[in-house]
Order: C-alpha cells, then structure tokens, then sequence
C-alpha cells in the first residue's frame, strides 16, 4: 500500500430525487440544472489536486454527468463497483413512507427487499478497497451518497452500518487517506466539503 495514495471521493450533483429524498439506485437519473453548476464547480477544486493517477466513475448517469462537467472525463474508467445501492422493491420511495409500512427499517441494516443486503454493499466496498490499495497518488472516484458513505466506513474499518453518520451532500468533494504521523493508519482527511461550507455557508 502506498503511503501517498488518496482517495478522492466525490459524490454526484443534485438530482430531482436527491431533493426529495427518494431512494436513487438503478434508476438512471439524470443531474437538475443546478445539479449541472454543482459539478462545474467541482472542477476548479479539483484542478489543485491533479494530475490524478486514476480516475474512476460509477456507470450511473448522475455520476458520469459530475464527471464529464468536473472536467476529469478525459481518461475516466467506468468503475461498476462504485455503483449506488440496489434498492429493489424500494426504488424511488422515500423512507419515512417505507417506515409506515416497516416500522424500524433501516436500510443500512436491514437492506431492501428483491435488492441489495449490507453484507453485500461491504463486500463489494472491500473489494474495491482492495484494488485501490494496489494503486499510487491520488484517485478521483464519482460515486453516491449512501454507498460512498460506507466506502469511507469501511475505509477506516468500520463496520457498513456506521456509514449512516457520514452522510454526503451532493457534489461534495471528500478525501481517503492517512493519519500524517502514521502512515499506516487509515483516516479521513477531508469529508463532505461543498460550494457552500468552502465559502463559510451552512
């Protein structure tokens, strides 16, 4: 493993179900307009870390749009593992409605049925983990909300379910690396920087 790899770990732009709340996996949503000027203003943060050595996207339209308007689509890879949750039978449903119907369900526990199981989302986050461990520099990565946050769980070695207290705005630049005095300690260097906390907003 690299002392100098970082991940850089961004989430994709506003969409129309990102503002209402309802549960975007499979569904191929394309960004809003302001979910498009999100992502372009991904792209001068982003100019200050590069070159990267990798750039990888989830195969999602939401996440190639944040890409290609990032300006980091001129060598990305599609990534299949960096993929959002499949939410099955609750697809486009909001959880206070699912809650109605299931009192108690949390999806980070308790997954979604005809969808994906945590164990599942865990397994497919270590074994990109795994990969990336492999590589040097810095790694641009377009993801999702609720998978990227247990990427970052897992990251640091903690159980899937403890994703759910790092949530992700969209278009929100975070970053996977190492505690500085010791190298092979796992952090989490920068988490859920946007336009708005980078200027002081709220």
């Amino acid at each position: 493993m690299s002392e100098c790899l970082r991940l850089y770990l961004i989430r994709h732009g506003e969409t129309a179900w990102s503002i209402t709340g309802q549960h975007a996996g499979s569904t191929d949503i394309a960004l809003t307009p302001h979910g498009e000027d999100e992502a372009r203003r991904l792209a001068p943060w982003l100019k200050k870390a590069m070159p990267f050595s990798h750039v990888f996207s989830s195969p999602s339209l939401r996440a190639r749009q944040t890409c290609e308007l990032a300006q980091l689509a001129d060598h990305v890879v599609i990534e299949p593992d960096l993929a959002e949750w499949a939410y099955g039978d609750y697809e486009g449903k909001l959880a206070v409605d699912i809650q109605k119907e299931r009192p108690g369900w949390n999806v980070w526990r308790d997954g979604c049925p005809n969808g994906v199981l945590p164990a599942q989302v865990a397994d497919r986050a270590d074994r990109l983990l795994m990969r990336l461990r492999t590589m040097h520099g810095r790694i641009a990565l377009f993801s999702h909300g609720q998978f990227g946050s247990g990427l970052a769980a897992r990251w640091i070695g903690l159980p899937l379910i403890e994703g759910q207290h790092f949530p992700l705005a969209p278009a929100s630049i975070s970053i996977l690396g190492h505690e500085p005095l010791h190298s092979l300690i796992p952090a989490i260097v920068l988490w859920n920087m946007t336009a708005a906390t980078k200027h002081g907003g709220t």
